[in-house]
């Protein structure tokens, strides 16, 4: 994921038992394909550099099995460890909130979800027949990636859709080959995480 182009489009796949999805620059370009695992204890997702999923570039593993406050390792094609996210425990269950770690787990960035309520909102009227068939075009978390200072560097946010199955990312900042890479794996991670949430 060199020279990224954004914004970059994230669309899952519908109908596959896993979840796959994959990630389009600015001119349409596929920059990576994404694999979740399935049927395994501590989570693994596979980075594939498109969809013919002959080449990975990325695998990112769970340190322990299914827990609020995992941790969620980066490792390049060569095995070496680049970064993690962590989610932030019991504080998540309200309000998403992660924190990215470079490969000297010196930390950089902080998740947050901007509006909880959005996700209360859809969660309770996706519930509702009929009427829970449609939130997806009304109901939409935004999530913002801020430093230390809070100045933001990346948004992403859900697209308007039937099945949540679409999201955007936006650059805000300028960042170094490395963080960007760091972000972009921290936003593929807490996506997959987010969706199981509702």
């Amino acid at each position: 994921m060199k020279n990224t182009q954004y914004p970059l489009k994230l669309n899952f796949k519908i109908g596959t038992l896993a979840n796959d999805f994959s990630i389009k620059d600015a001119n349409q370009s596929t920059v990576a394909y994404v694999r979740q695992k399935m049927f395994k204890f501590i989570e693994e997702i596979q980075v594939f550099t498109d969809e013919s999923k002959a080449e990975i570039q990325y695998t990112i593993k769970a340190n322990k099995w299914i827990d609020f406050s995992a941790s969620y390792q980066f490792f390049d094609a060569d095995g070496n460890q680049i970064g993690r996210v962590a989610r932030k425990g019991m504080a998540s269950l309200w309000k998403a909130r992660y924190e990215v770690y470079d490969g000297n787990d010196e930390f950089l960035f902080m998740i947050h979800e901007e509006n909880p309520w959005t996700k209360v909102f859809d969660a309770f009227l996706g519930e509702v027949p009929v009427v829970g068939m449609f939130t997806g075009y009304f109901f939409n978390p935004s999530y913002k990636v801020a430093r230390k200072d809070e100045s933001i560097v990346r948004r992403l946010k859900k697209d308007a859709s039937f099945f949540g199955r679409s999201f955007s990312v936006e650059k805000v900042e300028e960042l170094s080959q490395e963080e960007d890479e760091t972000v972009v794996l921290s936003l593929m991670m807490m996506i997959l995480l987010e969706r199981r949430r509702g």
